[in-house]
Protein backbone atom coordinates (compact mmCIF):
# COMPACT_ATOMS: atom_id res chain seq x y z
CA UNK A 1 0.00 0.00 0.00
CA UNK A 2 1.60 3.47 -1.22
CA UNK A 3 2.42 5.80 1.75
CA UNK A 4 0.74 9.25 1.26
CA UNK A 5 2.44 12.33 2.85
CA UNK A 6 0.41 14.95 4.76
CA UNK A 7 0.64 18.02 6.38
CA UNK A 8 4.32 19.06 8.79
CA UNK A 9 4.85 20.83 11.34
CA UNK A 10 7.85 23.43 11.16
CA UNK A 11 10.02 25.19 14.14
CA UNK A 12 13.30 27.03 14.11
CA UNK A 13 16.37 26.56 16.91
CA UNK A 14 18.21 29.58 17.88
CA UNK A 15 20.87 29.09 15.58
CA UNK A 16 17.90 29.28 13.02
CA UNK A 17 18.74 25.83 11.79
CA UNK A 18 14.95 24.59 10.51
CA UNK A 19 13.44 21.36 11.95
CA UNK A 20 10.66 19.72 10.35
CA UNK A 21 8.20 16.72 11.95
CA UNK A 22 6.22 15.41 8.94
CA UNK A 23 2.83 12.94 9.20
CA UNK A 24 2.97 9.78 7.02
CA UNK A 25 -0.50 7.89 6.17
CA UNK A 26 0.05 3.93 5.15
CA UNK A 27 -3.53 2.59 5.24
CA UNK A 28 -5.04 3.29 8.37
CA UNK A 29 -1.57 3.62 10.00
CA UNK A 30 -0.55 7.22 10.99
CA UNK A 31 3.16 8.09 12.14
CA UNK A 32 5.07 11.02 12.74
CA UNK A 33 8.27 11.28 11.82
CA UNK A 34 11.31 14.03 12.38
CA UNK A 35 13.72 14.62 9.42
CA UNK A 36 16.58 15.83 11.75
CA UNK A 37 16.84 12.87 14.02
CA UNK A 38 14.69 10.16 13.05
CA UNK A 39 12.41 10.54 15.94
CA UNK A 40 8.76 8.40 14.93
CA UNK A 41 5.77 7.89 16.87
CA UNK A 42 2.52 6.51 16.12
CA UNK A 43 -0.33 8.85 16.39
CA UNK A 44 -4.40 8.75 16.26
CA UNK A 45 -5.10 11.99 13.77
CA UNK A 46 -7.54 13.46 16.65
CA UNK A 47 -8.21 17.07 15.93
CA UNK A 48 -4.70 18.67 16.65
CA UNK A 49 -3.32 16.15 18.63
CA UNK A 50 -0.37 14.80 16.58
CA UNK A 51 0.99 18.33 16.29
CA UNK A 52 1.02 18.60 19.82
CA UNK A 53 3.38 15.73 20.10
CA UNK A 54 5.18 16.96 17.68
CA UNK A 55 5.45 20.82 18.57
CA UNK A 56 6.78 19.18 22.15
CA UNK A 57 9.24 16.31 20.15
CA UNK A 58 10.77 19.77 18.39
CA UNK A 59 10.52 22.18 21.62
CA UNK A 60 12.50 19.49 23.74
CA UNK A 61 14.50 17.83 21.72
CA UNK A 62 16.01 20.49 19.29
CA UNK A 63 15.09 23.33 21.03
CA UNK A 64 13.22 24.39 18.34
CA UNK A 65 10.55 27.07 19.29
CA UNK A 66 9.60 29.47 16.53
CA UNK A 67 7.31 28.99 14.35
CA UNK A 68 8.04 30.55 10.57
CA UNK A 69 4.60 31.17 9.83
CA UNK A 70 3.91 33.41 12.83
CA UNK A 71 5.81 36.67 11.25
CA UNK A 72 3.69 35.99 7.96
CA UNK A 73 0.51 38.54 8.42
Amino acid sequence: MPTTLIPSLSRWDQHGREHVVRAHRAGIRRTLRCGTCGWRKAARFLPYLPWLKAESHLMEAHQATVDPAAGRA
